[in-house]
């Protein structure tokens, strides 16, 4: 027999009559192998410090047995019986649970009652850290772990045939008192925080102390079964202490890790509960995303202190179960003695959660900006724009992918697809609609530096909140500069996302990295002005509800000086004489969901005076005012596109194989791993930075931060994503990943808003004049 992972030989307190079990399962076992001449082999598992567990193989099959223990037990626990009842129920259902083949109570075959059920082979990760395996794939499996929670929560108990299988409402009150004289009951010393944590519960139950839920009880990662390769869920084990009740009791209970006491850290194989670390991927709130969303429930879930306070509370009441065990001379595990010290820590941290308001995991506030004071109301619509994301955007993905692939070669492609405009409605009913202009949001740029980076991470989000480029732009720009008038025709219906926009900058038949090039003209006729010229890079003007146009171009003035000769006009796309010559492509793409990037022609285009913005030759003061906020929302959307490119990565390299070994084995991944990681972390802190000086001192004080923010972050995020292309192989350069679309648009932002040699002459500019500063000031 090949020993099974995980297992040891049976331990000597819980040895049993092998011969006399192998005799009953022979009678009584259907499939069992009856006619073998092979043994029974037999083997303890290492983990189960409840219910004893083994392993048992005859003639090439395999099944596990589960048993009460020997010798005296706490009252009203390891009850073998609903383990079973439960357990068949479920995979009747569907459910993946292991199959229950027998329930044997007659105690004269092995000195207890017991269970048969049949093994299930995979991988099951006793640190609750998962180690082995990278963050792309740490976060899958964990994914899977909450969505099969949240199906378990979804089952209808009447269906199930568990009508009766719990003790109807107030589960919430019986787990405090029960886990209270549970714990009393094995108390080998006074420790006053358990008792403090008991009576905060008692006098703070939830209001809906009333569901009547199927719960699992212990539900945790270790007791899982995952797919061998895939991170998928073949079975959930461990159902003695399942029931009817409160589904947030295993939520919190499966996800306490997150708030894990600093000094219980790093327990290795002494713990239960294996735990090496801080879990970084994926955060506590994306997991409460993915739950909500998967039981179509609201994602705000109140009383999630008492949740945690009451899982701190089971833990160190299990903790002290297993001590008391041991002092019994019953325990199920070798190092059951040193659960006695970890009591006292875990019922601290359980007070500690009581009185919090809010939850936040550690990877969040490691990217929050919270060095950089984001505010409370930053967090708050952060923390919504995350769970949006997880509930509606990233399901939507492949609904809108396949819209572009069907109507790529027709005029169709310029539309927005159906499930766009229902994300947009319910983006503005939540709120969460223009959240990048901070008269209307109340947010600082710092606020939407980080909620731009998550709206990054998916290419058509920001679309969703009404804060994609150019339309962020130019909403920006008419509500600094725009007159009255131009605000009520123009600026309102952007903003309701009625309209959309273009903005008409550069031109073909110039050196448009400097500007004052321009040769468009806006000449002054009367009452009008009248345009001509070429415009190409606008971008957005494909969309079929781009109604006006931003453009700068030249109103000569020989008195002045060339920054000085160039104006914004606005200029209806429906004006005589506008035409839509071309899209332009980015290597092949044409970026269908932003309209695209059109040249257009301008042919005694003529529009009202009063479309000039803020007045003649102030064309270059307005851009200033305008690619100072907005470069920084480009790069944060571009570290999003990095964060999820180097997911991507990660992804790929757990799991492909070259030459014996998983990719992120190869020291050369593993390296590129770790730079993209580097990179992406520098770039955030430098893009926040420029954020904090520009919502402290105003776009002027920040210009050398705004031109080496504009550097760095695209050659960071084109780093990663050519290392994800190169980790993804063929596959990186097709349609069958983002990448090479990512790479393409992102590629095309060191040209706009001015090319990276440009920004590095004013960077060194800038620089000189600091440095010379310094100097006079020491003289």
């Amino acid at each position: 027999m090949v020993a099974e992972p995980g297992t040891t030989e049976v331990r000597s307190r819980h040895r049993f009559d092998q011969g006399r079990l192998e005799h009953y399962l022979c009678r009584w076992l259907p499939g069992f192998p009856r006619h073998s001449a092979a043994p029974l082999a037999l083997r303890q598992y290492s983990s189960g410090q409840s219910n004893p567990t083994f392993y048992l193989q005859k003639d090439g099959q395999s099944y596990v047995l589960r048993k009460k223990p020997h010798g005296p037990l706490l009252p009203g626990a390891h009850k073998i019986d609903r383990e079973y009842h439960v357990q068949k129920a479920l995979f009747s259902a569907g459910f993946p649970v292991p199959e229950p083949l027998m329930y044997c109570s007659d105690v004269s075959v092995i000195g207890t009652e017991f269970y048969v059920m049949k093994h299930v082979q995979g991988r099951i990760f006793r640190d609750i850290s998962i180690p082995e395996v990278g963050p792309a794939e740490r976060s899958a499996l964990y994914i899977a772990m909450i969505e099969t929670l949240a199906l378990l929560h979804s089952l209808d108990l009447k269906s199930l045939g568990l009508q009766g299988f719990g003790r109807g409402p107030g589960y919430c009150r019986r787990q405090v008192s029960t886990w209270k004289k549970q714990y009393d009951a094995a108390a080998h010393t006074d420790i006053p925080a358990m008792n403090q944590l008991a009576e905060w519960l008692a006098n703070n139950l939830p209001p809906d102390d009333n569901e009547e839920t199927l719960i699992h009880g212990d539900f945790r990662i270790d007791n899982i079964i995952f797919h061998p390769t895939e991170a998928r869920v073949l079975a959930v084990l461990d159902w003695e202490l399942s029931t009817v009740g409160h589904p947030l009791s295993d939520f919190t209970y499966a996800t306490f890790f997150y708030f894990w006491p600093t000094s219980m850290k790093n327990l290795g194989e002494r713990s239960v509960i294996r735990f090496q670390g801080t879990i970084e991927t994926p955060s506590f709130e994306e997991l409460i995303c993915i739950y909500c969303r998967c039981r179509g429930i609201n994602s705000t879930i109140p009383h999630l202190n008492f949740f945690l306070a009451l899982s701190y509370f089971k833990i160190a009441g299990i903790f002290q179960g297993i001590y008391a065990r041991y002092l019994l001379g019953n325990a199920s595990s070798e190092n059951s003695h040193e659960f006695g010290e970890m009591v006292k820590p875990l019922a601290e941290r359980g007070l500690e959660l009581s009185k919090r308001s809010s939850f936040s995991s550690k990877v969040d506030h490691r990217i929050s900006g919270d060095v950089f004071h984001q505010s409370e109301k930053g967090k708050e619509i952060l923390e919504k724009v995350k769970q949006f994301m997880a509930q509606h955007i990233y399901p939507a993905e492949k609904e809108i992918i396949k819209y572009y692939a069907e109507h790529g070669e027709t005029k169709e492609k310029w539309k927005k697809p159906p499930a766009l405009d229902r994300l947009k409605e319910m983006a503005k009913a939540e709120g969460l609609w223009n959240l990048f202009l901070p008269a209307i949001s109340g947010l600082s740029q710092l606020d939407y530096a980080l909620i731009a980076e998550e709206t990054g991470k998916c290419f058509f989000a920001p679309e969703v909140f009404n804060c994609n480029a150019p339309d962020s732009g130019n909403m920006e720009v008419l509500h600094m500069y725009g007159t009255e008038e131009q605000k009520k025709t123009w600026l309102e219906p952007l903003l309701e996302g009625k309209i959309s926009s273009c903005f008409c900058m550069t031109e073909p038949d110039v050196a448009s990295s400097d500007a004052t090039n321009m040769q468009c003209s806006i000449e002054r006729d009367g009452d009008s002005y009248v345009i001509n010229g070429k415009k190409w890079w606008s971008s957005g003007a494909g969309n079929p509800n781009c109604k006006i146009a931003i453009l700068m171009g030249r109103t000569p003035n020989s008195s002045a000086s060339r920054y000085k000769q160039h104006s914004m006009i606005l200029v209806p796309m429906d004006t005589p004489g506008l035409k839509l010559i071309r899209p332009l492509s980015v290597f092949g793409y044409l970026d269908e969901i932003h309209g695209g990037h059109f040249e257009i022609h301008f042919t005694d285009v003529r529009v009202p005076v009063s479309n000039i913005i803020l007045g003649e030759g102030r064309g270059f003061e307005i851009a200033q005012g305008r690619l100072g906020p907005g470069r920084i929302h480009h790069c944060m959307r571009t570290i999003g596109a990095a964060e999820a490119a180097l997911q991507i990565l990660c992804q790929r390299a757990a799991e492909r194989e070259t030459f014996g070994k998983r990719l992120y084995r190869h020291e050369v991944v593993a390296h590129w791993i770790a730079e993209c990681r580097i990179a992406i972390e520098q770039a955030r802190l430098l893009t926040l930075r420029t954020a904090s000086i520009i919502d402290r001192l105003g776009n002027r004080h920040a210009r050398k931060e705004v031109a080496m923010t504009k550097v760095v972050v695209p050659r960071a995020a084109l780093k990663v994503i050519d290392r994800a292309i190169q980790v993804c192989g063929g596959g990186g350069v097709s349609q069958d990943f983002p990448l090479a679309a990512m790479f393409a648009s992102i590629r095309s932002l060191r040209l706009a808003d001015g090319p990276d040699e440009v920004h590095l002459s004013t960077i060194a500019n800038w620089e000189l004049r600091d440095q010379s500063k310094k100097l006079t000031a020491k003289i």
